[in-house]
Formats: structure tokens, sequence, C-alpha cells
């Protein structure tokens, strides 16, 4: 039995269900009718005809055998059972096959959406680096317009002339200039090297006398770079600040510690004390011209201002003692024994002079 062949159909029946339901007078009138279309003495001109009449014939005995016509209709719903089967499946695959092209079209959709998010995002924060650029530019540009006119006056005449920079524009100034017969410099390769101090705003070679002007954004900038050798070491550029920073001033010598002492002490008793201290000094002072001796003790500046030093000390911590008219009586002595406990050993020599 041909497992692909529906024997209802070919004798022009209702198959499924409804064949189940026909009779056996139904199956005979139908195959006569059919026989009378397909039998090879009406179709002498059809090669197929015996072929045709002949599966006619094998489905009607089929159906008309009770056996083969069960056997044959426990085909037919095994056949609608894995139809039925594979339309549920059908109809799942393409479920999810709809919910996967709809999420990939969600995900593309998503990802271009991302995309030129981005691409706006970049384009933005372009635009606003250029008009920041452009700002900046134009700030530097009005910061030093006199700068500028005084350079271009330079290469038009030759000539240094500064008188209408601020003193802060001049310590931001650098003169640079370099022999002859070496490497030459580009503004291009003056700014590289520049910019290792800081900022460069503006960069004027002087034709060909191989000279630029510099000008830096900060004064920093400007001093540092004029404490470092720069430039190639076949021909390295002598760097001078068109306006030499002021240096701050500061002392030369150590100040006097005298004049301290004569701000503690004040009113009577401060000739006494004073004839006193220079007694002594003299008196160590003559000891020291003699010869060898146990008792002999050499007088140099550093322990001078050690001593001095320390009786100021003392005496901003004997404000006690300190009256309107001059210093309480015991105040001298109290600041003796004081100096000989920072002093031991003068005190010691002092008692032996």
């Amino acid at each position: 039995m041909d497992v692909d062949i529906d024997h209802y159909v070919i004798l022009g029946l209702p198959s499924g269900e409804e064949g189940f339901k026909l009779t056996e007078k139904e199956i005979k009138k139908a195959y006569r009718l059919k026989a009378l279309k397909l039998h090879p003495d009406k179709r002498p001109d059809d090669p197929n005809a015996p072929a045709n009449f002949q599966k006619l014939k094998t489905s009607y005995q089929i159906l008309i055998d009770e056996k083969e016509r069960k056997l044959f209709h426990d085909l037919l719903r095994l056949k609608q059972q894995k139809l039925q089967r594979q339309s549920q499946q059908d109809s799942k695959r393409r479920r999810m096959m709809s919910d996967l092209e709809e999420r990939e079209r969600s995900a593309f959709a998503s990802h271009d959406s991302s995309t030129k998010a981005t691409s706006e995002e970049e384009s933005i924060a372009r635009k606003l680096k250029e008009e920041i650029s452009r700002i900046c530019a134009m700030h530097a540009n009005k910061s030093t317009p006199t700068a500028a006119a005084t350079m271009k006056k330079q290469s038009g005449m030759g000539e240094t002339s500064t008188s209408g920079l601020s003193v802060a524009d001049k310590e931001k100034m650098l003169k640079v200039s370099w022999e002859k017969g070496g490497l030459d410099y580009s503004a291009q390769r003056l700014t590289e090297l520049f910019e290792t101090f800081g900022e460069v705003e503006y960069v004027r070679i002087r034709g060909k006398k191989r000279s630029a002007f510099i000008i830096m954004a900060t004064k920093e900038a400007a001093v540092a770079a004029t404490g470092t050798m720069c430039g190639d070491l076949s021909n390295p550029l002598l760097v001078v600040p068109l306006q030499p920073t002021v240096a701050a001033s500061f002392p030369t010598a150590r100040e006097p510690v005298v004049p301290q002492l004569n701000e503690v002490l004040g009113g009577v008793g401060y000739q006494a004390f004073e004839d006193s201290v220079l007694q002594n000094l003299q008196k160590l002072e003559l000891d020291s011209t003699k010869g060898p001796g146990k008792n002999k003790r050499k007088w140099n500046e550093t322990e001078d201002e050690k001593l001095v030093a320390a009786m100021l000390n003392v005496l901003n911590s004997g404000s006690n003692y300190k009256s309107d008219n001059g210093f309480k009586p015991g105040f001298f002595n109290s600041v003796e024994q004081q100096l000989e406990s920072h002093f031991p050993k003068l005190a010691y020599e002092q008692n032996h002079i």
C-alpha cells in the first residue's frame, strides 16, 4: 500500500472524517462514474490512461475490502496527527522566528539610535571644543594687543619699542638669539622648545638677524626659560628677559643683636649692666693672650653671639623684674644665675679670672 496516496481522493470522494462515514454503495457508485472517464478506450490519445485506470481500480479494491480500508483509515489518522503536529510546530516556529526578528530589529534600532546619539554627542563635543579654543584665542589676542603690535613694528622697522607694554607683559617676553654659523631655528621649533617651560603665546623671528621675540603665557614660564639652557647643543640659544624681574632684597649681613638688647633693657641699670658685661669680655680677651694654662679660654665670635642670644632669652623671660623706672632689685643676680645655668664653663672661668 502506497502511504502517500489518498484513495478517497482518487475516487473523487471526500477524505478524512467524511470519507470514514461513506458506505460501500457510495464507494461503488463513485468508482463507476470515475471508471467511465478514465477507461483507456475513452482516452486513446492519453499514454497515461492505462496507469491511471489501474490506480483507480487499486484504490477501489482497498476501499471495498473492510480490513484494508480500516488499515487505510488508521494510516490517514496518523498522517493527520502528524500534519497537526507539524502545523503546531510550524506555528510555534513561526512565532519564535517572528519574536527573534522583532528582537533583532529592536536591537538594531537601539544600536542605530545609540550610534546616532554617540555621533551627535561627539559632534557637539567637537564643536564645543572648537568654540572654547576660539574664545581662548580671542582672549589671548585681547590680552596682548600691544605686544603683537610691538612685534609687527619690530619686524617692519627693525627697532625695539616696548613703551606701550605693561610691566607684567614685559616680564613674560623673552629675547632669544643664536649664532649664524650653526643650526637655524624656525618659529615652530622655538615654540616646541619653550613649551617645555609653559604655554607659548607668540613667537616672532626677526628676519635674518638670528634672533626672535617670544611671549610666554605666564611670568613663571619666562623665568624658568631664562634659567635653563635650551636649544641644540651645537648651537644653543641665548635667552634674555625683555624686562628683568626685580630681585628680592635680602640682608647681606647678620643683624646686630645689641639693638635688640637695647629694646629689652631700659631705664636705670642698663649702663651699669653693659659696663659689667664689657668688663668681663675684656678680661676674657686679656686672658686669651696669656700663656697656656688650664684655666685659659679662647673667646671667638660664635661664642659671643651665643652668649648674647642667651642673655636676650634670659632678659625676655625676666619681665617680672622690670618696672617703670628700670629693673627691680635682684634682677642682675637673677640674670647672672641664669647665665651660669646656660654657660657653666663660663661661670667657672669668670670666677677664676
